[in-house]
């Protein structure tokens, strides 16, 4: 099994239970990783035998744009497009965090992770 990894995907996006969040939006961070039998790809040096990760950043980036109450929920629907729209990956771990999240304290962010196997 190999893994495949999108580091630090930036987003603009409105997600929250506050009304503010969703007038003002935020900046969020998504860290993708998948895990998948490379081993064909590996020998055929063709795009088609892997796992693109164009077509991950465009699963990250689509799902984020559909506003969310919660991180899980956004987290959760970044998980299911992958598999089904990517037969080859067998596991996904996505964390979605939120930078500078309006908690009324100094926090860097805040940060769901999920994971899921097929």
């Amino acid at each position: 099994m190999s893994t495949i990894r999108l580091k630090n995907i930036k987003i603009f996006a409105f997600h929250g239970c506050l009304v503010e969040e969703e007038k003002i939006g935020s900046d969020y961070l998504v860290n993708l990783s998948v895990k998948a039998d490379l081993s064909k790809a590996a020998t055929s040096d063709r795009l088609t035998d892997t796992v693109d990760y164009v077509h991950l950043q465009k699963i990250v980036k689509n799902e984020m744009a559909i506003r969310s109450k919660l991180l899980e929920h956004v987290g959760q629907r970044i998980i299911a497009v992958v598999f089904k729209e990517i037969p080859l990956v067998n596991t996904v771990k996505v964390t979605v965090a939120k930078v500078n999240p309006p908690i009324g304290g100094d926090v860097a962010e805040v940060s769901v992770t999920m994971q899921s196997m097929r």
